[in-house]
């Protein structure tokens, strides 16, 4: 990222976001049919690049199952409410019933209610026993205080998702987690984030993650940007990450790490633009809590938006547009890229002349601003 003097002695890079970004397609193209959006990670196999986010409006014990039987990853989040009461349908209605108003305000109360280990156990071997891969989150606050009993319940793939993750949290009143540590005495790979430049996915990749996300709070729940004036266009960021991978492979003597756009990934395009900038795989939210199947109701949400000082997101209202199959592989009712996810991103791929994931972030971008 070029860097521009907005005064004497204070300097600033120029970045851009995935609106600001274009593939463009090479002399050669392909039957969409022949690209393959397979996607590994350790031991595990997905057909799609996705991860579902660990956000209560999009991912309950069934939808991870769905989501997993779609060929994709649904990541539980354990400090929600799955994990709070036996059975939050009741706070889900009330929370997508809420006037925009109380919204905030209700739901700090609503999440409260202590967290419970013994939910956090039955709740992965509800997952587990369906035959997918399972995979839950921790904030880094609670990661300490929870992973025994994870690990204990079966977890295949642990995240520690933050605002923002560093290998080198300092704190003079609380024991902070060392991560490297931490993620070396497991035995299942961790993904971690979020982070957004080269030197704090560096960290985070010598510390051990077996996975990276990239974003900083960037979703269409989020308000860190307002609240925190903490943002990162994610072209820049995604490329950026990837090229400390590619340096961390020559470090490592060719460990890979991989790369997931987690933030401002809300339409089809934005995940062939994710992939072209170096991503391996994406996080998405709010298209997927447009599924007819998705807990919020037609509404959207994440932990930061009840937090009990300092929220930093809200509810939003997405509506519904299908179902998760409709939304991930189609068919398509409308024109505006948010069905069909991944049969719009084989044909991104076959247009441009690849039918591999990791071919195809050599595509060539060019910035297209308006």
């Amino acid at each position: 990222m070029a860097d521009i003097e907005l005064a004497p002695g204070k300097r600033a890079r120029t970045a851009y976001s995935f609106d600001d970004i274009a593939i463009v397609p090479s002399r050669r193209t392909r039957d969409h049919e022949e690209a393959s959006t397979a996607w590994q990670i350790d031991a595990y196999k997905f057909t799609v690049p996705l991860l579902a986010a660990p956000m209560d409006s999009v991912v309950s014990p069934e939808t991870a199952i769905e989501i997993g039987r779609l060929g994709g990853l649904g990541v539980l989040n354990l400090e929600g409410l799955w994990t709070r009461y036996e059975n939050p349908k009741n706070q889900l209605g009330e929370i997508s019933s809420l006037p925009a108003e109380q919204a905030t305000k209700r739901m700090q109360e609503i999440y409260r209610a202590p967290i419970r280990p013994e939910l956090i156990k039955s709740r992965i071997k509800e997952i587990r026993d369906a035959g997918v891969t399972v995979a839950a989150a921790l904030s880094p606050q609670r990661t300490q205080e929870f992973y025994k009993t994870v690990l204990e319940a079966g977890i295949d793939i642990f995240v520690i998702r933050g605002t923002t993750v560093s290998a080198e949290h300092v704190s003079a009143k609380h024991e902070p987690l060392n991560l490297k540590k931490f993620i070396h005495e497991l035995d299942v790979p961790v993904i971690v984030g979020g982070c957004a430049t080269a030197t704090g996915a560096l960290h985070l990749m010598r510390a051990g993650a077996a996975g990276v996300l990239v974003g900083f709070g960037g979703g269409a729940a989020h308000t860190t940007r307002q609240t925190l004036g903490i943002s990162v266009p994610m072209a820049s960021a995604v490329a950026e990450v990837a090229s400390a991978r590619r340096e961390y492979l020559d470090e490592s003597g060719g460990r890979y790490v991989h790369v997931i756009a987690d933030g401002s990934v809300g339409k089809s395009g934005d995940i062939a633009k994710a992939i072209a900038c170096g991503a391996d795989a994406v996080m998405m939210g709010s298209p997927l809590a447009k599924a007819e199947e998705s807990p919020g109701r037609g509404f959207h949400w994440g932990s930061e938006a009840h937090h009990d000082q300092l929220p930093r997101g809200t509810r939003v209202h997405v509506g519904t547009v299908g179902t998760l199959a409709q939304i991930l592989h189609g068919p398509s009712t409308t024109a505006d890229g948010s069905m069909n996810l991944f049969g719009a991103l084989r044909r991104a791929m076959a247009t441009s002349g690849y039918s591999e994931l990791k071919e195809f972030q050599k595509v060539e971008i060019v910035i297209h601003r308006g």
